[in-house]
């Protein structure tokens, strides 16, 4: 079973969730930028949590399907047409052999995550299937979809969900693009050697996302912010939401493809819950960061993945007999 990309779309590429445990190796983890739209969009599709995807960023792709499928789409919000009818995202939709599905424009927001059941059967590099583009590993050699290309599911006994899906997830608790809520900050080693303007300038005033940030880091820029006394570093670990400051004074924060090791000085830890509304940043958009604590941080992750693992729990109670 399989489908063929008939547009590919700004950016599609086919993420899970990534492959940790090769750092020693100079290879970073990738995977989806927004976990949780994945795993929800694989629950959907009554798929293992951690099932091939694809993300697609700002403008979605034209898909033919060859055999009947079933499909599910998260994330940022956008029109999803099967054949010439508007479909709702967020639920089991069923595809029929020869359908074409067409993915809009993302109305707001950047990345959004269509799952099909089964999940995409390529080969996985070191473990995973994900694409990392920038180091060029992964399915395709690591690059993005190609009109042309043609993508295997992987068989399942089950085709399809058991029953018709009358119902679709609420996206909102998993969707935020408010800019007016703050990314939470956890103090990084060289947070303290900022100037008192700086580290006041940090915590109060708006950055915005420039033009030539992806899936490495997402540039920022607005006060610029200056050290008290020239730091000289070497290069240490790098992980997902980690944010530099390089000698320009504006701030990058790292995404999943990340290098494994970097020499800018850290001002902070991004906090994982807030992983996802980072990925959500679109050109232009403005964010703010408010200090958090390690603790505070931990409890946060804590509560939204129990909320995840049940929504998970209730997806699979309703696809079943």
């Amino acid at each position: 079973m399989t489908f063929e990309v008939l547009k590919p779309g700004l950016l599609t590429t086919l993420q899970d969730a990534g492959r940790p445990g090769f750092a020693h190796l100079g290879v970073g983890r990738s995977g989806a930028f927004d976990m949780p739209a994945l795993r929800i969009a694989n629950a959907l599709c009554g798929n293992p949590s951690d099932a091939c995807a694809l993300e697609i960023t700002l403008l979605g792709p034209t898909l033919r399907f060859h055999a009947e499928a079933w499909i599910a789409v998260t994330g940022a919000p956008l029109s999803v047409r099967i054949d010439d009818t508007d479909v709702p995202a967020w639920a089991p939709l069923r595809v029929r052999a020869g359908a074409v599905v067409a993915l809009g424009a993302i109305a707001h927001g950047c990345r959004s995550y269509l799952a099909v059941r089964g999940g995409f059967d390529v080969e996985p590099v070191l473990g995973s299937r994900s694409t990392d583009l920038n180091a060029g590993i992964g399915p395709f050699g690591g690059r993005p979809l190609r009109a042309g290309d043609t993508l295997p599911i992987r068989a399942t006994e089950d085709a399809r969900p058991a029953r018709p899906a009358n119902w679709r997830a609420d996206p909102r608790p998993w969707f935020d693009a408010d800019p007016a809520r703050p990314l939470r900050l956890l103090p990084g080693s060289h947070l303290d050697q900022l100037t008192d303007t700086s580290h006041k300038q940090l915590f109060s005033k708006s950055f915005k996302m420039q033009t030539d940030s992806n899936r490495v880091g997402l540039r920022l820029s607005g006060p610029v912010l200056e050290w008290s006394t020239p730091i000289e570093m070497v290069s240490e670990g790098c992980v997902p939401g980690l944010l530099q400051l390089p000698p320009s004074g504006q701030p990058i924060a790292l995404g999943p493809e990340c290098p494994v090791s970097g020499g800018y000085p850290r001002i902070g830890q991004i906090a994982a819950v807030d992983i996802p509304r980072l990925a959500q940043l679109r050109p232009g958009d403005a964010l703010r960061f408010t200090r958090c604590t390690f603790d505070d941080a931990f409890a946060a992750l804590q509560e939204r993945e129990h909320a995840l693992r049940q929504l998970e729990t209730h997806i699979a109670a309703r696809l079943a007999p």
